[in-house]
């Protein structure tokens, strides 16, 4: 899934915050700090980036195995 842009309960702008709070993070920095700096503070705007998936990866390998297969016949 893609980031929503916007917070589902309270609208507040969220997409622009994904990449900096999944670099930050995978850099080793604590969520809740990162999360603080970014200046996010209501705990509905918090969820929608703790709780995001990035599933784009898993679904990319099943499309090119099928794409895989379908050349092989």
């Amino acid at each position: 899934m893609i980031i929503p842009v916007r917070c589902f309960t309270c609208g507040k702008l969220i997409g622009d915050k994904w990449e900096e709070f999944a670099r930050r993070v995978r850099e080793g920095e604590p969520p809740k700090k990162v999360l603080d700096d970014m200046g996010l503070k209501r705990y509905c705007c918090r969820r929608m980036l703790l709780s995001h998936v990035e599933v784009i990866d898993e679904i990319i390998k099943f499309f090119e195995a099928k794409k895989m297969r379908e050349e092989e016949f």
